[in-house]
C-alpha cells in the first residue's frame, strides 16, 4: 500500500508562509478599484510592492501612497503594517485567545519561533503584554502627533496621527502627509522626538521592555536603578542602541555641518536635532526630515552601516540586529586579545551565539551583494544609490536616495524580494530550506591547521 503524500511544515516554514499569504492577500486588495482613488489605475506589481513594503514594515514606495489609495486602501495598508510589525503568527494567536480558544503545543512552538524566544514558559502572558504595551505606546504617540496634526489638518489630523504612530512604532516609515515624508516638520521638536521615541521603543524589542519594567518595579524602593540586575540581552541591546545613536548623531553632524543642502542653513541646536533624527531613522524606520540624496558621502556611508545593523531582536526593527553586531565586535576583540572566552558585562557569551551571529551577518551581506549586482544590471543609477536601495530594502529601513520611484519591473521585483527576505530573516530562511532528515551517523573529519589573515 502506498503511503499518502503529506507535507509537514516546520514552525519556521509556517511563519514564512504566513507572511507570504498576507502579502499576496494585501496585494490583491490594494489592486482592486474600490481601494483606489477615483481615476487612479495601477499595475499589479505596484500593488504587490506596496503590500510587501507594508507587511515587511519597510517603507519604500513606487507610487505615492497618500495619493494612490483612498481611505479604505489606507486602512488596509495600516493593518498590513500592524500585522507585519507584530508578526502574523502573533496576531493570529492573539485573535484565537480573544475568541477564548486555547493555544495548543504546536501553536506555542510556532509562536516561540516567531518571537525568537528560548522557552515556552509564560508565552501566553508574554503575548498579552506585547499587545497591551503596543496599544499603550501607539496611543501615546498618536496623542502627541495630534497636538501638531489636528491644528494643521483638522479632524483628518486624528487619522494622520494614528497612522503615523503605528507606522513609526512598527518602524515602517510610511505616512499620509505627502511626498516628502516629515520634511515639513524638520524643525518641529514634537514630531521629531515623538517619532524618534516610537522608533527607538519599537526597535529595542519586547524582551527589553519587560526586563526593564520588572527591574524597576522590583527595586524602585531602593531609589536607584540597578543596571546590574538586567539580563545580558537587555544590557547588550540598550548599550548598543545608545552607542549607535550617539555615534551616528556625532558623525552625521561632523560630515554635514557645513553642507548647504542638509545641515548648513540651521543653527547648532537645530543641526543637532536633525542629526539625531537621521541617526534614529536609519535604525530601520524610513521616515526622513532631510532627503537622503542631499547628504554627503560620509553621512551616506554612516547611514548604510547603521541600516545594516538595524534594531534589536524580538522587536519591530530589521537589520542584522544590535545584539548580533555587539556579539561580533566582542568576538573580534577577544580574538585580538587572544582570549579563549568572550565576556561582556562579566558574563560569557557562548560560542554558538557567535556562530549564529556570523551566519546572520554573512547571509545578510550575501543578499545585499547579490541584489546589488542584479539591480546594477537592471537600473542605470550611481553605485551608491543602488547600494543604499538594496541595504535599505534588506534591512527593512525604507530610506532611498530617490531611486525607488524610477525602478522598472525587474528592479521592483528585486527590491520586493529583498524586503521579504529581510523581514523573515536570513536564519529563518536557512532553517526553512534545510533538510528535515539528516544523516544520523555523523562522521567527524580530522582537523588540520590553516593560515588565517
Amino acid at each position: 500500500m502506498k503511503k499518502s503524500l503529506r507535507f509537514h511544515f516546520s514552525a519556521t516554514q509556517k511563519i514564512i508562509l504566513s507572511f507570504l499569504v498576507v502579502v499576496l492577500i494585501g496585494s490583491v486588495l490594494l489592486s482592486l478599484p474600490f481601494t483606489l482613488q477615483p481615476g487612479i489605475d495601477i499595475r499589479y506589481i505596484d500593488a504587490l510592492f506596496t503590500a510587501t513594503t507594508a507587511t515587511c514594515v519597510t517603507g519604500l514606495t513606487t507610487v505615492p501612497i497618500y495619493a494612490t489609495w483612498n481611505t479604505l486602501g489606507h486602512v488596509i495598508i495600516l493593518f498590513l503594517i500592524q500585522i507585519g510589525g507584530l508578526g502574523v503568527i502573533a496576531v493570529l494567536s492573539f485573535l484565537m485567545m480573544s475568541l477564548k480558544k486555547k493555544l495548543g503545543l504546536n501553536d506555542r512552538v510556532i509562536l516561540q519561533n516567531a518571537f525568537n524566544l528560548n522557552t515556552l514558559s509564560g508565552l501566553v502572558r508574554f503575548l498579552k503584554k506585547v499587545f497591551l504595551g503596543t496599544l499603550i505606546v501607539e496611543l501615546t504617540g498618536a496623542l502627541m502627533y495630534m497636538t501638531v496634526f489636528v491644528p494643521a489638518y483638522g479632524a483628518k489630523g486624528i487619522w494622520y496621527a494614528v497612522f503615523t504612530s503605528v507606522s513609526a512604532f512598527c518602524n515602517a516609515g510610511i505616512d499620509l502627509l505627502g511626498p516628502d515624508s516629515l520634511s515639513a516638520y524638520v524643525l518641529n521638536p514634537v514630531v521629531n522626538f515623538t517619532t524618534a521615541f516610537l522608533i527607538i521603543i519599537g526597535g529595542l524589542g519586547f524582551i527589553v521592555w519587560w526586563d526593564v519594567i520588572e527591574v524597576c518595579k522590583r527595586y524602585h524602593r531602593k531609589g536607584v536603578f540597578p543596571l546590574r540586575r538586567l539580563t545580558l540581552h537587555s544590557k547588550l541591546a540598550l548599550s548598543a542602541t545608545g552607542i549607535l545613536l550617539l555615534a551616528g548623531t556625532v558623525l552625521i553632524l561632523m560630515f554635514d555641518f557645513h553642507n548647504p543642502d542638509t545641515l548648513g542653513p540651521y543653527n547648532f541646536p537645530e543641526k543637532l536635532m536633525i542629526s539625531f533624527f537621521q541617526s534614529t531613522t536609519t535604525r530601520t524606520a524610513g521616515f526622513f526630515t532631510i532627503p537622503q540624496q542631499h547628504f554627503s558621502n560620509g553621512s551616506a556611508f554612516v547611514s548604510l552601516l547603521f541600516m545594516f545593523i538595524g534594531g534589536s531582536p524580538v522587536g519591530t526593527a530589521g537589520g542584522i540586529k544590535t545584539v548580533t553586531f555587539f556579539v561580533l565586535a566582542a568576538s573580534v576583540l577577544a580574538d585580538i586579545r587572544n582570549q579563549n572566552q568572550i565576556s561582556v558585562f562579566n558574563r560569557a557569551i557562548p560560542r554558538q551565539a557567535v556562530s549564529r551571529s556570523l551566519a546572520v551577518m554573512g547571509m545578510s551581506f550575501s543578499i545585499v551583494l547579490i541584489s546589488t549586482l542584479l539591480l546594477s544590471f537592471t537600473t542605470q543609477a550611481p553605485a551608491l544609490d543602488i547600494l543604499y536601495e538594496t541595504v535599505s530594502a534588506t534591512a527593512t529601513v525604507g530610506l532611498t536616495r530617490n531611486l525607488t520611484g524610477t525602478l522598472g519591473t525587474a528592479g521592483k521585483l528585486i527590491i520586493t524580494c529583498n524586503m521579504f527576505l529581510g523581514r523573515i530573516g536570513p536564519i529563518s530562511l536557512a532553517f526553512a530550506f534545510q533538510m528535515r532528515h539528516q544523516n544520523k551517523n555523523l562522521i567527524s573529519n580530522p582537523v588540520e591547521e590553516i593560515s588565517i589573515g
